[in-house]
């Protein structure tokens, strides 16, 4: 039994040329269009395609660094985001 191998080991799962967070991004503002109705029909229409334009503007790890500034996600092995001195 043959196995697939992928060709690029460090390029993320990929539909069409939608990385695997900007589908999760879709499908989210897919849920939110549905329960708010409205004008956020066109969210799911512009999200990946915004996702993707600022992942191209800015460096790799851009978004886990902002999300870790503004304290909603934790990087292990580093001190809280507001902390100005560092004692080894």
């Amino acid at each position: 039994m043959a196995k697939k191998f992928p060709q690029y080991l460090s390029q993320p799962f990929q539909v069409l040329w939608f990385e695997s967070d900007d589908i999760v991004l879709f499908l989210l503002s897919i849920i939110v269009a549905h329960a708010t109705g409205g004008f956020f029909w066109l969210l799911p229409v512009f999200s990946p395609v915004v996702s993707t334009r600022i992942k191209r503007n800015f460096p790799r790890g851009f978004g886990k660094h902002v999300l870790y500034f503004l304290g909603i996600v934790k990087i292990k092995g580093s001190p809280d985001a507001f902390v100005k001195e560092f004692v080894e």
